[in-house]
Order: structure tokens, then sequence, then C-alpha cells
């Protein structure tokens, strides 16, 4: 199978590497230093699942010389998901299949206008890296899986053939016929979760059993939950319990990576997590007040660390 990454950070790295590893014709699409890296020593992925060395790496910062693919994951930032779409038309063919990776809820619908309503897929990851130096993505904890599905529900040819790479790589991986609330399950986890250790500067660990702090995560999720129920998402009626638990399982040392980009002095994804958030609640009448919180106190940094 012949893979695109587009933006190999944390997510895009790390499971291209395991894909690679499992036998994939598999191109990363980096820039800078990193792709530098890729270039000459390989990428690798350390972490407690053990460590990846792929050497030599197929990298570029053309994807047009990538030619058409089988799969696309779609891993940049929030706020380069047009522009990328756009990048990356020449790798879309007839059977093709994009696979967006991002941390909010609405990356499908704004790519569908951009390469074709049938080529997108939904996705959800679940695991927690980040680039620590070029060419170096580090993982904590041991998660690593992927949802993917059809948006219409369907189960298709191409989504068995990429679980089956999928296993073969040695990750968790659900291939979905409820993509919708798949992505809506994490984004109650990861919008709210994101904002609490950017707005703390602090590990989840120092976070969820601290008295004082954790009714905030618990109000955070349930706002997230009712809004995508006002929205029409079909959610579990147990879906804040099933995130809360998901948290308590979660590595101590783990930081969302929006929290990450603000302390390295970065743009941050906020107005796509906690800012959706905020505005679907104004728009269908749900209060958001820990939301709109968070929202607020971190708006100064959206764009990097305030001049």
């Amino acid at each position: 199978m012949r893979i695109a990454v587009i933006g190999a950070g944390g997510v895009g790295g790390a499971f291209g590497a395991a894909l690679a590893k499992a036998g994939a014709d598999v191109t990363f699409v980096a820039r800078g230093a990193h792709l530098a890296a890729m270039r000459t020593t390989g990428l690798r992925v350390q972490g407690p699942r053990g460590d990846v060395h792929l050497s030599p790496t197929q990298a570029t910062d053309d994807p047009v010389s990538i030619g058409v693919v089988d799969l696309i994951l779609f891993c940049v930032k929030l706020w380069d998901v047009e522009s990328a779409g756009a990048a990356i038309r020449p790798l879309v063919g007839a059977q093709t299949a994009i696979i967006p990776l991002q941390n909010g809820i609405d990356a499908s619908e704004r790519l569908a206008p951009i390469l074709g309503k049938d080529a997108v897929m939904g996705g959800v990851a679940q695991i927690s890296a980040t680039i620590a130096e070029p060419g170096l993505i580090r993982q904590t904890g041991t998660f690593m899986r992927l949802i993917f599905g059809e948006l219409d529900g369907r189960i298709t040819q191409r989504g068995q053939d990429f679980l089956a790479l999928c296993e073969r790589a040695g990750f968790d991986a659900t291939l979905s016929d409820k993509i919708e609330t798949e992505l809506w399950m994490k984004f109650i986890l990861l919008a709210s979760n994101a904002a609490m250790t950017a707005a703390t500067r602090q590990p989840v660990g120092k976070l969820r059993d601290d008295p004082d702090i954790s009714p905030y995560f618990a109000a955070a999720y349930q706002e997230v939950a009712d809004v995508g129920r006002a929205k029409g998402v079909r959610l579990p009626e147990d879906a804040v319990e099933k995130i809360a638990a998901g948290t308590r399982n979660m590595p101590p040392a783990m930081m969302a990576s929006m929290a990450v980009d603000l302390i390295r002095g970065n743009r941050i994804e906020l107005p796509w997590l906690s800012g959706k958030v905020v505005q679907l609640g104004r728009e269908l009448g749900v209060p958001t007040p820990v939301h709109g919180l968070l929202y607020a106190m971190l708006k100064p940094y959206v764009n990097g660390a305030p001049a």
C-alpha cells in the first residue's frame, strides 16, 4: 500500500513509522530541520512501546513529487487544513482515501470541498507524542490507536485493507461504522484536557486528582457532550463517565499537544477546540461556562507568546 503522511509530527511520525516497518510504502511530507534530519539520519520514534529507527526514510517537502497514493494520513495542524488540502490534490486518485487525524471535529467537512466528498474518511488518533528534536518523535505512555471509517458508515474494502495493515503494524486499530460518534468522544476529552493542561502548564497527573481541579474536568466534559447532543450527535449515555475513566488511566506525564505548543511559544489550536465548543454552544443555546473561561484565558496565546 502506498501511503503519504502529510505532517510528520508526533501523530504522523509515529503512525507512519509503524506502517513503514510493517511493509507499507510510506513517504512523509515535512519541512525544515525535521525534514533534513529524516533525510540524513532517518526517523526515530522512542517511548515505552519500544524504539523504532526508520532508515532510510522517504521524505520530501514537495507533495507533487510523490504521485497518486492509496491512502493519505493527513496530520497537519488545524490552521493548515485548507492550504495543505489544496497542496495534496495531485496525490488523490479515483480510489485514494484521505484520513484526517486532526484534534477537532471539522477537518473532514473542511477537506471534502477541496479533495472530493468520496475521498475523505473520518479518523481519530489516540497517542501522546511530540517532536523532541529534528528527526526524533518521543512518545509518552504506551497507548497508540487509530479509529477510522467512512463518513456515511459504510464498511468498504479500502477501510478493511487499511485495518489489516494497521494490525500488522502492531498498534490498536478500529474500523468504525460510527465515526462521527468516535470523533466527538475524542473531542469531549481533547478539547477539555488540552485547555486544562494548557491553562495550568501542568501534565494531567498534576491535575486530575486535585480535589479543587477535578470538578472542572467533569464540568468541561459535560459541556462538550451537551453541545454534541444538541447538534444531533449520537453519544453513549455514559459518554462523560467513559471519558473521565480514560483520563484517570492516562500516564501522569501526559500533556496535550496544545499545552506543549503553548509552553514552546508556538501557535495553538484553541479556536478549533475550546473555541469551537463556545461557538457551537452559542449557536445551539447550550451554556459552556468552563470552556468559555478557558478560551478567554488562553486566547492571548493563540498566535504564540504575546509580544
